[in-house]
């Protein structure tokens, strides 16, 4: 009898998250994303990979649950910070800025808005743990990660609070980073200007640069879709920062392809490749790769409270994207641009040959991961501290890093603890969630579609 009751206990807890996640499933990739059936298959194939797959491709889920969760450490509703969004471990990487320093530093905007900072810290240190799962190291370690994220994120923000360092012009360079983040820096210092080219395009018979369709993530594009660009390219010319504008003829398009190959959570969007004539004195810097990409609703949107003076200033998608970039980054993107077409908006960017990942292959040794989330705690302090007044034409009007260490308080050891001890119990009901994905997949998704 007493095995009966709890086999109708777990069989029922089961079946409700398991229609909680159907629901959302439903809800965000059908009706609100309205990805194709073959996109929604893509898009899952990726995320039933591992379990960190599916937490980065569930973002919906994680807001869901954790908005509806007490914390002690939120800073006040009136007092947001302006939030990545989607803070994981795979969301930073090594790149060149405007100014052609090579920097470690974010790289995802398209879930930028305004919120608690709490979010991005929990997205983060859940990350953390499924990462160290996944490379192997033990329960007692990955603690110990979270705590090195935490430390970090915590002792830069005091240093932006007493002045020491200034949000607005600090970077992570060779210069201020160690382990693998350092190495990947040395590594990208030595490629060539001209390796995207290199890599996504080829000369024809007459000289002329165009991109490589024997690229398997490259297709060409209708002449509809092509006309549709080129009819409102003059959107993005005009979106461009006058400081960094090089005149229209640089802009010149020269060849336009489709990207696929698109991240977790971005597929579905459309994204496009667009090679315009650079007009650079250097001949190596010549032609340029611009990415379009298409924007969406942030998920957290959904799921914070709704902020009216944040869309009245961002009230385009792509906007919304770049504008989070701008307030992120110190020497952001000089191509940063946005534009709309057939009622979709899209950001544009540089796909520039100076980006670079880390590998797996790199956070094998435990001091690896200690040193690279240090650099990450640290990074994510200076995104919250530097998106608010500091900046030109920031929305907020007050110091984030002053609300947020003002939320966390004095006990700071409490703040540590209750994180460490949270993103242990997350970390496990997404490894749950996984084995229920997996099952909803076989039962529901793979038979319907």
């Amino acid at each position: 009898m007493v095995q009966q009751v709890k086999e109708r206990i777990q069989t029922t807890k089961k079946y409700l998250r398991k229609q909680t996640l159907h629901t959302i499933l439903e809800q965000f990739d059908d009706q609100l994303m309205k990805l194709s059936k073959k996109d929604r298959r893509v898009k899952y194939d990726k995320m039933k990979q591992n379990p960190y797959s599916f937490f980065r491709g569930s973002a919906y889920l994680f807001y869901y649950d954790v908005t509806t969760m007490p914390f002690s450490y939120h800073t006040p509703i009136d007092k947001p910070t302006w939030v990545m969004g989607d803070l994981h471990f795979d969301n930073f990487s090594a790149f060149q800025n405007e100014d052609e320093d090579i920097v470690f530093d974010v790289d995802d905007f398209d879930e930028g808005y305004v919120g608690s900072y709490l979010f991005d810290v929990l997205r983060m240190v859940v990350s953390i743990r499924l990462l160290g799962e996944q490379q192997g190291f033990h329960e007692e370690e990955q603690d110990q990660f979270v705590e090195k994220f935490l430390k970090s994120y915590y002792k830069q923000l005091r240093k932006f609070v007493s002045g020491d360092f200034n949000p607005v012009t600090t970077q992570f360079t060779v210069d201020h980073t160690k382990g693998p983040v350092r190495k990947t820096l040395k590594k990208l210092e030595l490629r060539k200007a001209t390796h995207e080219l290199d890599k996504q395009t080829s000369l024809d018979e007459h000289g002329n640069r165009k991109f490589d369709r024997e690229n398997i993530k490259l297709d060409s594009i209708s002449n509809n879709e092509y006309k549709e660009i080129i009819r409102n390219w003059e959107q993005y010319i005009a979106s461009l920062s006058e400081e960094t504008f090089k005149g229209k003829e640089h802009y010149q398009i020269k060849d336009i392809v489709k990207k696929s190959g698109a991240g977790i959570g971005s597929t579905g969007l459309k994204r496009f490749y667009i090679l315009i004539e650079g007009q650079h004195n250097n001949a190596h810097h010549d032609d340029i790769i611009l990415e379009v990409k298409e924007a969406r609703a942030p998920v957290p949107a959904y799921f914070f409270p709704y902020s009216d003076a944040f869309w009245e200033v961002n009230n385009h998608q792509g906007k919304r994207v770049i504008a989070t970039q701008k307030a992120m980054h110190h020497k952001a993107d000089p191509y940063l641009g946005y534009l709309t077409m057939q009622n979709r908006d899209y950001y544009v960017r540089e796909r520039s040959a100076y980006e670079k990942d880390l590998k797996p292959k790199q956070l094998v040794e435990y001091k690896s991961v200690k040193q690279t989330v240090k650099s990450m705690g640290k990074i994510t302090a200076k995104i919250h501290a530097r998106a608010d007044e500091d900046i030109e034409h920031g929305l907020l009007e007050y110091h984030s890093e002053t609300e947020i260490i003002k939320a966390i308080g004095n006990n700071v050891d409490g703040f540590f603890n209750e994180m460490i001890g949270w993103s242990k119990f997350y970390k496990e009901r997404v490894e749950q969630d996984y084995l229920l994905f997996n099952e909803w997949l076989e039962e529901y998704f793979y038979k319907k579609n």
